[in-house]
């Protein structure tokens, strides 16, 4: 598989307390086209930050990030707005991550006419499309985001995600608020997404047990560094770093999965 992202010697640093803290300590990772990175580590570990300098939502000290063969980080103004397309985000907070009040028609038409994806007389056909493919009726374009449940937002967010027909999602948590149940339901369909689309994703989490299920890598990362890196399986079955077995030991059932 071709290389979609490389990071390379990514640094990022804060200042609080009156001292400075690595929050990104020369951080350096790739995704192929079409694979799951999983990136896990416990809170305070870099992870946010992370999606944060990726997403251009915050300017790291130094390093490098090159996405779709392109310097990510000098894209400025109208060229970085149309790249974004690209490049999409799905949030824990799924509340927090649209107007309440919006219906989920409005949530949805926003990415389609920002990037030109589709003109006025298009775009609801394009949003009923978006919405069957991540199995939920026609019926809730019409439906304010607030009253819709966890998962149902979930959907929502996934779909206005994919509406721009990205390469890469970097999804931050964004599983961590729903029950069991329905986490498994958004873990299949995320898989499906991807096998159809070949996107790449970059699952953020803090749990071991949930980015196993999915990824094809891990990386492990700890007090601001990636620790340990490797297939899914070598990672949970045979972990190199301290990071990684505290990791497994949270959930101890992983030990004894079968691989």
């Amino acid at each position: 598989m071709s290389e979609l992202l490389t990071i390379d010697g990514l640094s990022k640093a804060y200042f609080t307390a009156g001292r400075q803290v690595a929050a990104l300590d020369n951080v350096s990772l790739g995704i192929a086209a079409g694979e799951t990175l999983g990136l896990v580590g416990a809170s305070g570990s870099g992870k946010s930050t992370l999606s944060r300098v990726l997403l251009r939502l915050m300017q790291p000290d130094s390093g490098c990030i090159r996405f779709e063969g392109e310097d990510w980080l000098s894209l400025r103004g109208a060229e970085l707005r149309r790249r974004r397309a690209r490049m999409q985000l799905v949030f824990q907070d799924t509340l927090g991550a649209f107007n309440p009040l919006a219906t989920v028609a409005s949530g949805l038409s926003d990415p389609l006419r920002i990037h030109g994806i589709a003109d006025r007389k298009q775009r609801q056909a394009e949003i009923i499309t978006l919405l069957e493919r991540v199995g939920l009726p026609a019926a809730f374009a019409s439906r304010p985001v607030h009253t819709l449940s966890g998962g149902q937002r979930q959907r929502v967010a996934i779909a206005r995600a994919v509406a721009t027909r990205p390469s890469l999602l970097v999804l931050d948590e964004a599983v961590s608020a729903l029950d069991v149940t329905i986490r498994g339901r958004i873990l299949e369909l995320l898989v499906a997404l991807q096998r159809e689309r070949g996107l790449a994703y970059l699952f953020i989490s803090h749990d071991l047990a949930v980015v196993r299920a999915i990824s094809h890598r891990i990386a492990i990362m700890d007090a601001g560094r990636v620790v340990e890196e490797g297939p899914a399986a070598d990672v949970v079955t045979a972990p190199r770093s301290d990071a990684a077995r505290r990791l497994i030991a949270a959930v101890p059932r992983l030990v004894t999965e079968p691989v």
